[in-house]
């Protein structure tokens, strides 16, 4: 079995693949401040509740918070003995990167163009929707060419709440309608079909400047579900691209 970890700004999510398949998928709160002891003792809880045993034959994380990275692969070796592969610059990924400077792209981003790259026609799409809304775009070459960043939906909904004195938290989920009647369908609306329609916008004004329409565009990351099924776009919706990219980086690296 391979262990893969994505180490995000909300959430680290977990896979465990067995022959390619994926076996468990987890996810465990992003706290800054944890030792490598508190994170090893919550992964023996993960394994022991769904029956896992740890004998892995290996391990890799993708991280987007450095101060957590070297104590979530200490804690890996604790509980697997396996000296996790860090997803970093000097790595085989398969990958060819043309920004402007290839080693500032988020590890996450390389594990969910790399996940798209071996699944899905090019030129490609990438959109994950986490803690920020990330559009990569994978030319007809596999050459990652660069990305848009803009607010995640859920900072976005957490900066309203805070920043008004009548606007609620709210549970997202798509309204029947995209004229609200009242307050939490108006915030549903305004924030599932008004990030639609921005994600909807963003393919048109990408494709517009590249000059080509997408073969695929493919949707990951906690929030994407409920958002993309309300684009006009074709999106496919992959809850597991990135540790799926993950496990083909460490197959390259084995």
């Amino acid at each position: 079995m391979t262990l893969t970890a994505d180490i995000g700004n909300t959430n680290i999510t977990l896979g465990i693949f067995e022959d390619d398949v994926p076996v468990c998928i987890s996810r465990l709160a992003t706290q800054r401040h944890r030792t490598s002891e508190q994170y090893a003792i919550e992964l023996k809880a993960v394994f022991d509740l769904e029956n896992i045993e740890t004998n892995f034959e290996g391990a890799v994380i993708s991280s987007v918070v450095p101060e957590l990275t070297r104590a979530f692969k200490d804690a890996i070796k604790k509980v697997t003995g396996c000296d996790a592969l860090i997803v970093a610059a000097g790595i085989k990924t398969g990958l060819k990167i043309a920004t402007d400077n290839p080693k500032e792209v988020g590890a996450d981003l390389v594990a969910g163009a790399v996940g798209a790259l071996v699944q899905y026609p090019l030129p490609c799409l990438v959109m994950d929707l986490g803690t920020a809304t990330k559009l990569c775009i994978i030319n007809s070459e596999g050459v990652f060419c660069g990305c848009t960043i803009a607010p995640g939906i859920g900072i976005s909904l957490d900066a309203l709440a805070a920043r008004t004195s009548q606007l609620p938290t709210i549970e997202l989920s798509a309204p029947e309608h995209v004229i609200g009647t009242n307050t939490i369908e108006c915030i549903r609306s305004g924030t599932v079909f008004g990030n639609a329609a921005m994600l909807d916008g963003m393919v048109s004004r990408i494709e517009k400047e590249m000059g080509q329409k997408f073969k695929s565009i493919v949707a990951t990351g906690g929030l994407a579900k409920d958002i993309v099924a309300c684009c006009e776009e074709e999106i496919i919706y992959n809850k597991d691209l990135i540790l799926q990219g993950l496990l083909t980086i460490y197959k390259k690296n084995r």
